[in-house]
């Protein structure tokens, strides 16, 4: 592995589902970073989360 970060399996219908949200806008409000090395939509909602934690502790 390249990156050290190890991947992560998303089923067909689970990538469709993100890919529907994330072209009707669902996903708009999301930082670009937390889409980085993750899986479905509700994956990067979960980083998001995790990135916006980090921000209030510095």
């Amino acid at each position: 592995m390249f990156t050290n970060i190890p991947g992560v399996y998303v089923t067909v219908d689970e990538t469709i589902e993100s890919f529907e949200s994330l072209v009707n806008g669902d996903l708009d409000h999301v930082p670009e970073q937390a889409f980085l090395n993750v899986g479905g939509a509700e994956d990067v909602l979960k980083k998001a989360k995790e990135l916006e934690s980090q921000v209030g502790k510095n």
